[in-house]
């Protein structure tokens, strides 16, 4: 056989997919390091978590003894002058240095910080923290509490007073203050 026949042969020569191109796996890992058109699983689930997360607002610098947060000006569910009631007020641009982009050059709120139609609020840390406890403390066990005690009226017992049914879980618990009040971080 010649060696020119010996050439022509080889290329003829089938081989596999595989073999010629490599895994397709190994292809797809080789494109997300070199070009970056396709996301890592940890990359994509990052991207994810990022994807519900409000990031238009700024963040504000820290205001000793105040908890400060952006409110709706536009939320009839959750109005300003509910909030006011509660002891928020508007934080003024003097308060936040580097803010001044933010200002409120005109009407109601003129002088205080607004991006959008968010409007920066604060509110004393002791008033913070009443409120928080309040809503994700105090009414969190009284609705436990209160299913504790649907489910406890409604077990059967039967004549000599023995229960006929069972409650599985961390029941005992249900609705019982912790030792310790709760705090909530700023």
């Amino acid at each position: 056989m010649s060696t020119n026949d010996k050439l022509g042969e080889d290329r003829l020569k089938k081989e596999s997919g595989a073999a010629v191109r490599g895994s397709r796996d190994n292809a797809d890992a080789d494109r997300v390091t070199q070009d970056g058109t396709a996301l890592t699983a940890a990359q994509r689930r990052k991207l994810l978590r990022e994807e519900w997360v409000q990031t238009v607002l700024p963040t504000p610098p820290e205001l000793p003894g105040f908890h400060l947060c952006w409110i709706s000006l536009t939320n009839s569910t959750d109005p300003i002058h509910k909030r006011l009631q509660i002891g928020y007020t508007p934080v003024r641009i003097t308060e936040v240095p580097g803010f001044e982009q933010y200002l409120v050059s005109e009407g109601q709120y003129e002088g205080c910080v607004a991006c959008n139609e968010m409007l920066l609020f604060k509110l004393p840390i002791q008033v913070y923290q009443d409120l928080m406890a309040i809503y994700h403390h105090d009414m969190p066990l009284e609705q436990e509490q209160a299913i504790r005690d649907r489910v406890e009226s409604e077990q059967k017992r039967d004549s000599t007073g023995k229960q006929l049914t069972t409650v599985e879980g961390d029941f005992v618990n249900l609705g019982q203050r912790p030792a310790q009040e709760p705090h909530f971080a700023n």
